[in-house]
C-alpha cells in the first residue's frame, strides 16, 4: 500500500475531541500508522490538553503483601505462583503515613496504595479509611487499590475522600480468560461501576507485553475508550516476568513474545489519542527500558511515572534515575491539577 495514501485514509484525529464511541477497527487504523504519523497525532492530542514538559511523580506502596487467591499469570503475589514471596499482614496505618511523609519529601504529587485481596473484609476498612485520611491530610493525591468492592466499601472510600481508585481490565475482554480465570472481566466493570457511583475518579488500565496480539491491544484500548466515561488515569504497564508465575515461566521459554519497544509505545500513543484527557501513566516494566524508550512515551502522551526503587514487589528504576532522565529530557515534575479532574468533563 502506498505509504502516503494509507496516512490519507486514516481517520483524521488531531484536534483531542472526547468521544466514547471508538470503533475497533479505527482504533486498529491508528495502531497501523506509520510510526512519525502516530508520534505526530499523540503528541498534538497531548498537548492540546496538557502541560508541555511536565511529568506526574507518583510513589506506590504495597500495604499488604501477598497470599491473594487470585490466579492473574502476571502476578508474583498470588497464592498459586511459586515465587517464594512471603505473604505479610495489612500495614499498620502509622508506617504507611511515615511512608507517603518520605515520598512527599522526595517530590511525589500521588501517593498509592495496593493491597494483595481478592476484596477487602469489612474488618480491615476502618484502617484503609484511616490511610486514605491521613494521606490526604499532608495534601497527596491518594489513590487504593485493593481488589473488588461492595458498593458499601466503595462508598465509605469515597466519603474518607480517595482521589482515584485503580482497578485494571489488564488486557482485552478475549483475551481475559487467558490470563485470569478467578474472576471475569465483567466483575472488573462491576467495580468499575461501585466506585464511579461513589464518586471516586476511575484509574484503570492494564498490561501488555504478556504474549497477547495487536489485536488484543486494540480491544485493550477499546474497552477503556469506550466506557461512559473515560478513566482519568490510565495506567499502562509492561509485564515484568517473574519467574515462579504462570505468564513468567511461558516467556522464559517464548522470549520472542515480549513486546518490542516500539509496540509498546504505539500502544501509550493510541491510548493518549483515544483518550485525550486522561493521565496516561507509564508504570511497570521502566525499570527494563532504556532513556530513549522511556522518552518516545512521553513523547506519545504518557504524563506520569511512578518513583522509588519498588513497584509494590517488582524493581523500580528510582528517584535518583528518574531525576537524571527527566533533567536529560528538560522535563519537570508537574504542578497543578489534572485535566479531567478540573474540567468534570466525560
Amino acid at each position: 500500500m502506498n505509504v502516503i495514501a494509507s496516512v490519507e485514509a486514516a481517520p483524521a484525529i488531531g484536534t483531542g475531541e472526547v468521544r466514547t464511541d471508538w470503533t475497533r477497527a479505527e482504533i486498529a487504523d491508528l495502531f497501523d500508522l506509520p510510526f512519525n504519523e502516530l508520534m505526530y497525532r499523540a503528541q498534538t492530542v497531548h498537548r492540546a490538553h496538557h502541560a508541555v514538559g511536565q511529568v506526574q511523580l507518583c510513589t506506590l506502596l504495597s500495604i499488604k503483601t501477598g497470599g491473594c487467591p487470585e490466579d492473574c499469570g502476571y502476578c508474583s503475589q498470588s497464592a498459586s505462583a511459586d515465587t517464594q514471596l512471603k505473604a505479610e499482614k495489612l500495614m499498620d496505618v502509622d508506617a504507611v503515613l511515615a511512608s507517603a511523609a518520605e515520598a512527599k519529601a522526595a517530590g511525589s504529587q500521588r501517593f498509592c496504595m495496593g493491597a494483595a485481596w481478592r476484596n477487602p473484609k469489612d474488618r480491615d476498612m476502618d484502617r484503609i479509611v484511616a490511610m486514605v485520611e491521613g494521606v490526604a491530610a499532608m495534601g497527596m493525591e491518594t489513590c487504593m487499590t485493593l481488589g473488588m468492592l461492595t458498593p458499601d466499601q466503595a462508598q465509605r472510600l469515597g466519603n474518607a475522600g480517595l482521589d482515584y481508585y485503580n482497578h485494571n481490565i489488564d488486557t482485552s475482554p478475549e483475551n481475559y480468560a487467558n490470563v485470569i480465570t478467578t474472576r471475569s472481566f465483567d466483575d472488573r466493570l462491576d467495580t468499575l461501576s461501585h466506585v464511579r457511583e461513589a464518586g471516586i475518579n476511575v484509574c484503570c488500565g492494564g498490561i501488555v507485553g504478556m504474549g497477547e496480539t495487536r489485536g488484543d491491544r486494540v480491544g485493550f484500548v477499546h474497552a477503556l475508550a469506550t466506557l461512559p466515561r473515560h478513566p482519568e488515569s490510565v495506567p499502562v504497564n509492561a509485564l515484568v516476568p517473574v519467574k515462579g508465575t504462570v505468564l513468567g515461566n511461558i516467556l522464559a521459554d517464548t522470549p520472542l513474545a515480549k513486546i518490542d519497544d516500539i509496540e509498546f509505545v504505539r500502544t501509550v500513543a493510541v491510548a493518549r489519542i483515544t483518550m485525550p484527557l486522561s493521565m496516561v501513566r507509564l508504570s511497570a516494566g521502566r525499570e527494563s527500558m532504556s532513556d530513549a524508550t522511556q522518552a518516545m512515551c512521553f513523547m506519545a502522551g504518557a504524563n506520569s511515572i511512578f518513583t522509588g526503587d519498588r513497584l509494590l514487589t517488582a524493581g523500580n528504576a528510582g528517584d535518583d534515575a528518574d531525576a537524571a532522565l527527566l533533567a536529560k529530557l528538560g522535563m519537570t515534575p508537574m504542578v497543578g491539577e489534572e485535566p479531567m479532574r478540573k474540567s468534570g468533563c466525560c
